[in-house]
């Protein structure tokens, strides 16, 4: 297989310099472009030393425009404006986009959707392999157990976490409410203050924690009579998120125009 040529937009950030390291260290994947907004004091810097890989010869650019000329494949791990903006450039470009960026609203969404019909798009909360399979798990449980079990989505990220609930829980409660055949956005509880009531029965709750430097950490219980199932995963490194994205990658560079997610990637798609 040819050589995959890969961009990374918001090549600056956290995630941003582990993806262009991971990447780069992968076989068959070579970084060919970064980009970050316009006026960052980091465009025109080495975009390997900023990676910590050594240097690589390419400037950081200050657009994004740029990175999809250059690339196969763009990783795309930003905020949800630029994502949206990443997404067009998807689609005029007809590159493949692989696309993490959690809290876009309804019409944000909307537009990736829009872009894939034109451009092949892997959009995943979450790209750890565990934590896919833990949706899986989530699903089936909640299909088996039925209303007899409340079910609650608990989960902790570092301080520096924007928005809450995180993607990777709202994708866990989308599975508890496939396998439930529901609605989530009926059933949703994502907020409890002051005298509240008893619980609902059939909402699916959410709790959030932030603190520390906590990669991320999902816990869905399902509590039932007399008993408790607790489906966890820890996030020991974000590393293993930089992994989930570049077999993302390589798993959609040769793929038509569409809208795929991890169960995609994986396999696990029923």
């Amino acid at each position: 297989m040819a050589e995959i040529k890969i961009g990374v937009v918001g090549c600056g950030g956290r995630m941003g310099r582990l993806l262009v390291a991971e990447a780069q260290a992968a076989e068959g994947c070579r970084v060919v472009a970064g980009s970050e907004v316009p006026g960052s004091p980091l465009v025109g810097q080495d975009l390997g030393a900023l990676a910590g890989v050594g240097a690589l010869a390419i400037k950081v650019a200050g657009d994004a425009k740029s990175v999809f000329e250059a690339a196969d494949v763009v990783l795309d791990l930003t905020v949800p404006a630029a994502s949206v903006a990443h997404a067009r450039l998807a689609a005029e470009s007809g590159r493949a986009l692989v696309l993490g960026t959690t809290g876009l609203d309804g019409a944000q969404a909307e537009e990736i959707r829009a872009a894939a019909k034109r451009a092949p798009i892997v959009w995943a909360a979450n790209f750890s392999l565990g934590v896919n399979l833990l949706a899986n798990l989530v699903e089936q449980a909640a299909r088996v157990l039925g209303e007899d079990f409340d079910i609650e989505v608990l989960e902790m990220h570092h301080r520096h976490k924007v928005d809450a609930p995180s993607g990777t829980a709202l994708a866990l409660g989308q599975a508890a409410a496939r396998g439930r055949r529901v609605d989530l956005g009926a059933k949703s509880q994502r907020v409890r203050d002051g005298h509240t009531g008893p619980r609902r029965v059939g909402d699916i709750g959410f709790a959030t924690l932030r603190g520390g430097d906590v990669a991320g950490e999902h816990t869905v219980m399902f509590a039932g009579p007399s008993e408790r199932i607790e489906l966890t995963h820890r996030a020991g490194s974000r590393q293993i998120f930089g992994r989930g994205v570049i077999r993302a990658a390589r798993w959609v560079a040769a793929k038509s125009p569409g809208l795929y997610d991890m169960t995609d990637v994986l396999g696990l798609k029923r």
